[in-house]
Order: structure tokens, then C-alpha cells, then sequence
């Protein structure tokens, strides 16, 4: 804030700046929702689910994600932002999918509704991750075109 008020940045200097604070919230989330997962694990004595597999899957995509939307970001790689943009479907694909096996398992018995619901909100906040991954690859390329990718359009 101090660049802001006493530097004024135009143009890609401003638009490197606020890309950076909201990029900055993604960021804490990301962390936010890791800690959530973290404690459903330790709280319910959850290991490996060899029913949903696809949540193995998810969090091992969504890391991946993670690691290229700040990789993006520093080597200012449009075209990795883009890969980690084009990823988000296929995060909500799994989620999806894991929701149906929970419902399945659910009904033929075979889960408790505890551990049920902890998956579930285990494969949200992946999915949740998934997204501001994505939001941070998105502002990448704000801040390299102007262009917002949700936006459309030049902002400046």
C-alpha cells in the first residue's frame, strides 16, 4: 500500500501490484483450506480411502496446481497459468465423482455418515484449493496482458 500511495504506478507497475494482493488472499485460503483438511485427517484418524480413490487423485492434481499458479507467477509463464486454468474442470469432474461414490456408498451401507461427510469436505476444500490455484493463474495474466481471463476485457 505504502508503493501505492507514494511510488503511483501506472499501467504494469499498478497492475503487478494489485495482482500481487489478490493473489496474496488466494494464497491464505489455499492455506486456510489445507489446515481444514489437515484437521478433519487427524480429528476422524483417517488414512488412505481405498473406496475414493479419486481423492488421492484430486490432491495430488490440486498440489500440482498450487505449485504451477506460483510458478506462473514467477517466471511469468502465460501459457503454464493457462495449463493450470484449463486443469479446474477436471478437479470439478473428480469432485463430482466423489460425490456420487459417497452417495453410493452411503446407500449400499457400506460408509457411516461421519466418515462420509468427511470426505466430502475433504474433496470441497480440494476442489475449493483447485480454485484459487486457478484464480492466481488467472491474475497471472492480468498482470502480464491486462486482461482478466473471468473479465474479458482490458481492465488497464
Amino acid at each position: 500500500l505504502r508503493l501505492l500511495l507514494q511510488q503511483q504506478p501506472v499501467a504494469r507497475d499498478l497492475r503487478q501490484i494489485s495482482a500481487a494482493l489478490k493473489m496474496i488472499t488466494d494464497m491464505e485460503r489455499i492455506g486456510d483450506q489445507a489446515s481444514d483438511i489437515a484437521e478433519i485427517i487427524i480429528y476422524a484418524g483417517m488414512n488412505e480411502t481405498n473406496e475414493i480413490n479419486e481423492i488421492d487423485k484430486m490432491a495430488s492434481a490440486v498440489s500440482k496446481m498450487v505449485h504451477d499458479s506460483v510458478a506462473s507467477y514467477v517466471q511469468r509463464d502465460l501459457e503454464l497459468a493457462r495449463e493450470v486454468i484449463a486443469q479446474d474442470d477436471a478437479e470439478d469432474e473428480l469432485f463430482e465423482t466423489v460425490k456420487k461414490k459417497l452417495m453410493h456408498l452411503i446407500s449400499a451401507g457400506d460408509e457411516d455418515g461421519s466418515t462420509a461427510i468427511d470426505l466430502i469436505m475433504v474433496s470441497k476444500y480440494l476442489e475449493r484449493i483447485g480454485d484459487h490455484a486457478t484464480n492466481i493463474a488467472e491474475w497471472v495474466i492480468y498482470m502480464e496482458t491486462g486482461e482478466h481471463p473471468d473479465l474479458n476485457t482490458k481492465v488497464f
